[in-house]
């Protein structure tokens, strides 16, 4: 059960604390979705366990590689979640899982900010210029598309209205290969995955986390990643301008098949998701998966 995973993970990072002798007494789940996040309290480390995600990665340890590195890179500037002084970063391997840890934020902010346009476009833009410099070991678009696909050929359908819907997807991602995964556009380093659940709220500053989907790719990727987030909190048209004005991003339909294109992504990865899920069920529950 996915409970069950929770526990693996939590017993997995806590192994992993204790061999490099970080006391952790209290380590509990924080978030559990996609990945788990454990906080190793009472120190101020979180461990970050690849669980449903290891799947878009051929080489989960050379990815979360390239995470650490940026983040290193990061670090002085303050715009993002540093690497945990405490512990080796990792990426570690224990019981099937692979993990990192990273410093823990206090008085984060749950809540979803929508007030400040101009604040969240020049948070990204910020992260761009710093970025720009890195040049360190990075995937790009052809190996994000393989990755895309890797994911989609993992899709297994419970039914015909599935499996159309999956021969769909495919349709759809081969239709953007030459316009956005063959590409021309200039490239940097790039956070990979931009929303609003991936930017953290303190008092003091915003910080950006996550950042496990790190490429080298157009800054159009993050922009119509950034897009999307915001639409699908309810922000506005002109909210969106705004934000875009303040990134200094002029026009809006430069991001359009960047946006179809992660849209095509997201759709794949919550079937992948519910049929994950699907698979983790009480048996009386679970639902049989063919090969159609």
């Amino acid at each position: 059960m996915v409970g069950d995973l929770d526990q693996r993970a939590l017993a997995a990072a806590g192994a992993v604390a204790a061999a490099h002798g970080l006391a952790q007494d209290e380590a509990i789940v924080i978030y559990s979705g996609s990945n788990v996040l454990v906080h190793l309290r009472p120190a101020p480390v979180v461990a970050h366990v690849m669980t449903g995600t290891v799947a878009l990665h051929d080489d989960p340890s050379r990815w979360l590689e390239r995470e650490i590195s940026v983040l290193e890179f990061l670090a002085p500037s303050d715009l993002a979640v540093a690497p945990s002084p405490l512990i080796a970063p990792g990426p570690h391997h224990h019981n099937g899982l692979w993990m990192t840890f990273s410093e823990w934020i206090p008085d984060v902010e749950t809540a979803t900010h929508l007030d400040d346009a101009h604040r969240l476009g020049r948070a990204l833009r910020d992260l761009h210029d710093e970025l720009r410099p890195f040049e360190g070991d990075l995937g790009n678009l052809d190996a994000l598309r393989e990755d895309i696909q890797r994911l989609h050929g993992q899709l297994r359908p419970a039914d015909a209205q599935e499996a159309d819907a999956i021969s769909s997807l495919r349709a759809r991602l081969d239709a953007l290969q030459e316009v956005v995964f063959e590409s021309t556009l200039p490239t940097q380093a790039l956070h990979g995955d931009v929303s609003l659940s991936n930017l953290l709220h303190t008092p003091q500053r915003l910080i950006w986390n996550d950042f496990e989907d790190t490429f080298r790719g157009p800054v159009h990727w993050d922009l119509a990643s950034y897009v999307s987030s915001l639409r699908t909190r309810g922000a506005s048209s002109s909210f969106v301008r705004e934000m875009l004005n303040a990134y200094r991003w002029d026009d809006e339909q430069e991001l359009a098949p960047f946006i179809a294109a992660q849209d095509v992504y997201d759709e794949i990865w919550q079937m992948y998701d519910r049929q994950r899920r699907r698979c983790h069920e009480p048996p009386s529950q679970a639902k049989p998966l063919s090969d159609l």
